[in-house]
């Protein structure tokens, strides 16, 4: 479990509790936000409430709600897990906004701060991202975040209809953050200026 916050300019990163359920069931229970997300989707705040409490429970797991700094809205949720300190890896990844934000800074910023902690305070070497191979708006993002398609993991996972999906694999290496977090950051800025 994790006790902090992850600062930027147009979000903040809080330390996921059960107690976000009910700020982040609106967008949890979009079908279109949870149209690629391996759980099933919330369809009450219960269920929401104990599929947070699930994840924060998990000590390879650091999970945040994403807040809008200008109003304090909470618009999202992202995690680190698959932490192996040992190792010096960990994947990111149970990540969804609010679709009223799709297209701004808040996805590219979030990941701006999750990446800066896992490379500058965790110290790790290694950071994957994966995403279902028809899921193309996650692809692009990844590819314009700057990571490295490494490879498809073929019928990798079940979706929620019972097809096979195959996963595919993004990293990121400590040694290409640098190059990474300048083009995250004038994404950010670029991303915060336009209307």
């Amino acid at each position: 479990m994790n006790n902090q916050s992850l600062e930027g300019t147009v979000v903040r990163l809080l330390p996921l509790s059960a107690d976000h359920a009910e700020a982040l069931f609106l967008s949890a229970s979009d079908p279109e936000v949870w149209q690629w997300m391996p759980r099933p989707r919330p369809e009450t705040v219960a269920q929401l409430r104990q599929m947070l409490s699930e994840m924060t429970a998990d000590p390879t797991r650091r999970c945040f709600a994403v807040q809008r700094r200008d109003d304090g809205t909470v618009i999202g949720s992202t995690s680190i897990y698959d932490l192996d300190l040992g190792e010096s890896r960990a994947e990111i990844g149970a990540t969804w906004f609010d679709r009223s934000c799709w297209g701004g800074p808040y996805n590219a910023e979030s990941k701006l701060l999750l990446f800066s902690h896992a490379f500058e305070d965790l110290q790790l070497a290694r950071l994957a991202l994966r995403t279902d191979n028809l899921n193309v708006r996650s692809q692009q993002a990844l590819a314009r975040l700057g990571l490295v398609h490494e490879g498809t993991l073929r019928s990798h996972m079940r979706r929620q209809d019972g097809t096979r999906r195959d996963s595919m694999y993004y990293s990121l290496l400590a040694d290409e953050w640098l190059t990474v977090r300048d083009a995250l950051r004038a994404r950010v800025v670029a991303k915060t200026a336009s209307p």
